[in-house]
């Protein structure tokens, strides 16, 4: 006969105390398990609003833990969510008369009479916590928390206030400064966060993050006057770098970015070469926006003003992708003429790597000559350095290899780079380009087997791409075996990369004319308006957009158009009203969207709100 787990236990542990220990550690381990279990259920169930469950499993943990505050609280929250006050009121009363109770009972006995509208009695005990601080200041904090939970501002500021007289080194005053906005006292909100500041107790980007909330994009927005207002007050008290700092950030925040930069000159003025960096980043955020006049200025001063070579060197290269904004032969000419310069000053060397690989990339994409930026960056190679500026330099060379129409050695590249920076963001976007490289050559299979790996990618903007083409080529292969549609979209498209782009748009006409009623004909639309975009034939590209937002507004491109459609309304044809209408369908109808944050912060932007 076969021995039962009880019976080998038995034989093992033959002495009697190891079978008390044992049996101990067993009933002592199935406790602790219920409990957990319990524990599980009741916030479970007050989570998902079911209340009658969730006290009875909250009543019995404080049966078996009385000492445990948080079932306690628990089982108060759901009396008074099921209007049991009496009940809740029986607890806390019996909570309050015992011995080292943490006085946040009395709070919750006093908001348990708010509730049933008895101010006088719910005054008493919130009265009653404030005088604990007296007795221990380090009660201050929890107190003052848990008034805030209840929204009881005066009393939360009573607490911290209190606590910090009694113990002059508690320091609240980054809580009462949140308090001070939630009670819509921004000016003495303002003050407070500014002084912490001021005083080191505080660093500038986490107030930042708090005053943030209240700052809108709008200049003429209440709170942001009342910002200015304290920050040129505190200047006039006690000039110092900072309120530069600040009132800077508060013009970036407003996109005046011209503002912006006269702070900044006055911030490197009195910082020297050190705040040289903030000025790089205004420029870059001052492109980024279209303000490309107030971008041009920030890098010529920066050219003419930085002792450091290669600062100068980046603020002029800058400079350089600014004129390229606008190319004609002219434009090249000067921008040859500054690279010549640039690199007779300053050489073929490890230090200039930055700008032998902007070199390559002008004269491949913008004078179409391929053969000696190729050249170039494979002289780049043989330079001592690290394997990440290697694959850099490598992905670029790739770039220009598939431009040349030299696709199985941007391939080899592109593996390398793969197999040097698997996990890294760089290494993904080589797998994208090995995919984009063998759609351009018609090598269809090999690309949807790299997409499928990058849906997963840790970069989001590279796994929405991968899923874009991916479905591009399914859908397309699916219904028209010879891919001929696709042959065509994949050859527009490579003439597109190689700025080819007039050439781009009359191959997809051709598709949308000889191809209609396939499923590749909003893709054709989408590519055509993006190209047009660049091209600035703004109406035509309009008119795509919107037939696709009309005719396939089911489809998966139908969230791409919409956001590019509102784009084109908000940044260049200024129509801010029907850049609303079609952030609003992104919000509402494609939630799942990777265009969804961005719409919706475009929209609440448009629409005056504050912006986080």
């Amino acid at each position: 006969m076969a021995l039962t787990p009880t019976l080998y236990i038995l034989c093992i542990f033959e002495k009697k105390e190891s079978l008390r220990l044992l049996i101990f550690i067993l009933i002592f381990s199935c406790s602790q398990l219920l409990v957990c279990q319990e524990d599980f259920l009741a916030k479970q169930y007050f989570e998902d609003g079911a209340f009658d469950k969730a006290v009875v499993f909250y009543e019995k943990l404080v049966a078996k833990n009385p000492m445990r505050t948080d079932y306690g609280e628990g089982l108060v929250a759901c009396y008074q969510q099921l209007e049991q006050y009496d009940k809740a009121e029986e607890f806390l009363l019996k909570a309050v008369n015992e011995q080292n109770i943490y006085p946040t009972m009395l709070i919750e006995l006093g908001y348990n009479y708010t509730l049933q509208d008895q101010p006088e009695k719910a005054t008493d005990y919130y009265n009653a916590a404030l005088q604990k601080i007296n007795e221990n200041p380090n009660y201050g904090y929890g107190l003052g928390y848990r008034f805030q939970k209840y929204a009881l501002l005066d009393y939360a500021l009573k607490a911290y206030s209190i606590a910090m007289e009694r113990n002059p080194q508690l320091d609240y005053n980054f809580q009462k400064a949140r308090i001070y906005g939630e009670q819509g006292n921004i000016e003495q909100m303002y003050e407070s966060y500014l002084k912490l500041i001021s005083e080191g107790k505080a660093s500038q980007a986490n107030v930042l993050r708090n005053i943030n909330d209240f700052i809108s994009a709008e200049a003429e927005n209440p709170n942001n006057i009342k910002f200015k207002k304290v920050l040129l007050q505190n200047a006039q008290r006690s000039p110092d770098i900072l309120w530069n700092e600040l009132l800077s950030w508060l013009f970036v925040q407003q996109k005046q970015f011209r503002s912006a930069f006269n702070q900044e000159k006055a911030i490197y003025k009195r910082g020297g070469e050190t705040s040289l960096q903030r000025l790089q980043g205004l420029g870059k955020l001052a492109m980024e926006e279209q303000d490309l006049d107030t971008a041009k200025d920030v890098f010529l001063y920066i050219s003419e003003n930085s002792a450091d070579a290669i600062v100068a060197l980046d603020a002029e290269l800058n400079l350089i992708e600014l004129d390229l904004l606008e190319v004609d032969d002219k434009v090249l000419d000067k921008v040859q003429k500054k690279f010549d310069d640039l690199l007779a000053a300053h050489g073929y060397k490890m230090e200039t790597l930055q700008l032998q690989i902007a070199y390559a990339k002008f004269l491949t994409f913008n004078k179409n000559n391929p053969e000696p930026a190729i050249g170039i960056l494979r002289q780049c190679l043989e330079l001592p350095m690290n394997n990440y500026s290697k694959s850099y330099i490598k992905s670029t060379l790739g770039d220009i290899l598939v431009f040349d129409r030299q696709f199985n050695q941007a391939l080899i590249y592109f593996s390398q780079i793969q197999k040097d920076l698997k996990n890294d963001v760089l290494g993904q976007d080589a797998r994208f380009k090995v995919a984009q490289t063998s759609f351009y050559k018609g090598d269809f299979d090999w690309a949807l087997t790299q997409l499928k790996i990058l849906r997963g990618s840790t970069s989001q903007l590279i796994a929405n791409d991968a899923m874009q083409l991916s479905l591009l080529i399914s859908d397309n292969s699916l219904e028209d075996s010879k891919q001929t549609a696709l042959k065509k979209y994949a050859r527009a498209d490579f003439l597109a990369y190689q700025n080819k782009k007039k050439d781009a748009v009359d191959l997809l006409e051709d598709i949308l004319q000889n191809h209609k009623g396939e499923k590749i004909e909003d893709e054709a639309l989408l590519k055509q308006a993006e190209i047009l975009i660049e091209l600035k034939d703004y109406e035509k590209a309009e008119f795509n957009y919107l037939k696709i937002v009309e005719f396939y507004a089911n489809d998966i491109l139908a969230d791409d158009a919409n956001f590019a459609l509102a784009e084109l309304y908000r940044n260049i044809l200024d129509q801010p009203e029907k850049a609303k209408v079609h952030y609003e369908k992104i919000i509402y109808n494609y939630q799942d969207s990777y265009f969804f944050p961005l719409a919706r912060r475009n929209f609440r932007m448009l629409r005056g709100d504050s912006i986080n």
